[in-house]
């Protein structure tokens, strides 16, 4: 009996110890702010690419914006984002990739607002201004990596 109850002891210490350990990673996780300008156009597929500034921790971090999207794509835009990450340990942590569904239209300027998450838990929510002309419904993939 005594080796059962210290194993659980064991196993109850090694459960609260991975939990803490997981917790503080979270509890650690921290965000900054981030605006880029994204050139996208199309015809049936879309492309886009672009460049902008992450500032974490008072850093100025440059990063490369790119991306594709397929469905009902037609015309050209240009919109300049600003927004917060969240939920990020590193600068690092913003670079990959952002998935998203999307509708819109831009006759010459217009708003947009979108929320993103990558593949590691990075949360970007954006505002931005649009210009152009450019109807779309689609899937769309953003690239983002840090320079």
């Amino acid at each position: 009996m005594r080796l059962s109850s210290g194993f659980r002891a064991a196993l109850m210490a090694l459960i609260v110890a991975f939990a803490g350990v997981s917790l503080s990673s979270a509890a650690r996780a921290d965000g900054g702010t981030i605006s880029f300008r994204v050139i996208k156009g199309g015809w049936i597929v879309g492309a886009s690419g672009g460049s902008g500034v992450l500032v974490f921790h008072g850093h100025r971090y440059p990063i490369s914006i790119g991306g594709l999207s397929a469905g009902f794509v037609f015309g050209a835009s240009e919109t300049h984002f600003r927004g917060t990450v969240d939920h990020i340990l590193s600068p690092y942590d913003v670079a990959g990739v952002y998935g998203a569904a999307g509708a819109g239209a831009a006759l010459g300027i217009g708003g947009q607002a979108i929320v993103l998450r990558n593949e590691k838990g990075a949360v970007l929510r954006l505002v931005g201004r649009q210009v152009g002309l450019q109807v779309n419904l689609d899937l769309s993939g953003l690239s983002v990596s840090v320079r």
